[in-house]
């Protein structure tokens, strides 16, 4: 009876690394997950504003908003979305710091698809129980 048996959750994916987040979307696509993008913080923000996703994956370095600060702010309005945050450059410290802001979650970049789709599951299911 739970709607993730019929259905996968759906995601955004906020970066502004154009290739990486359409590559990245168009993967989750091909395993049955919805996903859009947003490149920046901004574009991010007024994408969940219009259609809340199930997940965001949410990258640290963007030229508008950081991450952290997008998260900021989404967890003031949305405390149920589900964020994981993506960080490269070895910044463990920041991934960490995006945690005790409530995402669920981080990853290194470049990203283990297979590990990315565990995190979307369990963050989801998270989120649903």
């Amino acid at each position: 009876m739970t709607q993730n048996e019929q259905s996968n959750p759906t995601v955004l994916v906020a970066d502004d690394e154009i290739e990486f987040a359409s590559t990245l979307v168009a993967r989750l696509k091909l395993r049955n997950f919805p996903a859009t993008m947003a490149n920046s913080g901004k574009a991010a923000l007024a994408a969940i504003e219009q259609d809340q996703p199930d997940v965001l994956i949410l990258d640290l370095k963007m030229p508008d908003l950081d991450g952290l600060e997008v998260l900021a702010s989404l967890k003031e309005n949305y405390p149920d979305l589900a964020v994981i945050i993506l960080t490269g450059h070895g910044s463990f410290e920041a991934g960490r710091q995006g945690m005790e802001l409530g995402a669920y979650d981080y990853i290194m970049k470049p990203v283990d698809l297979n590990l990315l789709l565990v995190k979307i599951e369990d963050a989801y299911q998270s989120r649903t129980a």
